[in-house]
């Protein structure tokens, strides 16, 4: 089988989308998803892992979209699984159709397997996106880490399941990478026993400039960390703001990755009854 890949890059986080056709059958995305799952996932796997793909690399599908005025299908996977949604790998997809020739600048709408993502291409080639709606779903939930710790962390969605931590008051964000891929698996494990949807971790300390808000360490599920502010990440730590009256409609919020990258993010609210 021969497989054409393109490979983007956005703000440190890599995205090998695939641009050949893969018959897969489904009339939702999600159903799509499931027959890859069933009959191509060795494809995911022969993509994403070395010696072919790394570890940290998302890997994105395009499909002929179901509803004929949207731009595309896509499917989102990583080293080990299957993404619900992605904020750098849209990114990477917008990017990757407009070098294809089949994106102009304008507004623009991708399916993904948890909702439609509408994505504004402009003409400098940025790229702002809407994405799926976000909300919190638990606020201070007490985390005990082997060391006696005791951790705060917001349980949110923004597209992906995150428990959210502050770290601000501790000296964990200079420790490196290593350190911070082991705390944080600590936290996902804890967290999982009572929100077993969780599958990533996000934590939080000051930022490294006063122009941002705040600066991020993202644990992926494949046991590695984003090297992008992560879109849905950001999505997850805005519904939190929002919900605690922290940020209001529309102001911008800089959020920085653990290598310096910087997402720009604001919110409007869908349905205020959600708040939490």
């Amino acid at each position: 089988m021969h497989i054409r890949v393109i490979d983007s890059h956005t703000g440190g986080g890599t995205t090998r989308t695939i641009v050949s056709d893969v018959p897969l059958v489904g009339s939702s995305v999600a159903e799509r998803l499931t027959d890859m799952q069933n009959r191509f996932d060795d494809l995911r796997k022969a993509l994403i892992h070395e010696p072919r793909g790394s570890e940290v690399m998302v890997g994105a599908l395009l499909l002929p979209p179901i509803d004929p005025r949207n731009i595309a299908g896509v499917i989102f996977f990583n080293n080990v699984g299957y993404l619900g949604m992605c904020g750098h790998g849209t990114i990477g997809v917008v990017e990757t159709l407009r070098w294809l020739g089949k994106l102009q600048a304008g507004v623009h709408v991708l399916e993904t397997c948890v909702g439609e993502v509408q994505v504004l291409l402009h003409e400098d080639r940025r790229v702002t996106l809407d994405n799926v709606p976000s909300y919190r779903i638990a606020k201070d939930l007490s985390v005990t880490l082997s060391s006696g710790e005791t951790l705060l962390a917001d349980i949110a969605y923004g597209g992906n399941h995150f428990a959210l931590v502050d770290i601000s008051h501790t000296d964990s964000m200079s420790r490196g990478p290593n350190f911070l891929i082991q705390l944080s698996t600590e936290i996902l494990q804890l967290v999982r026993h009572s929100y077993p949807d969780v599958d990533h971790v996000e934590l939080f300390d000051r930022p490294s400039s006063p122009k941002w808000n705040s600066r991020s360490f993202v644990l992926c599920p494949g046991g590695q960390y984003d090297r992008s502010p992560c879109g849905t990440g950001t999505s997850a730590k805005l519904a939190c703001l929002a919900a605690d009256d922290k940020l209001s409609p529309g102001e911008i919020w800089h959020q920085e990755s653990y290598i310096g990258s910087v997402f720009e993010a604001s919110y409007q609210w869908v349905d205020k009854v959600s708040k939490s």
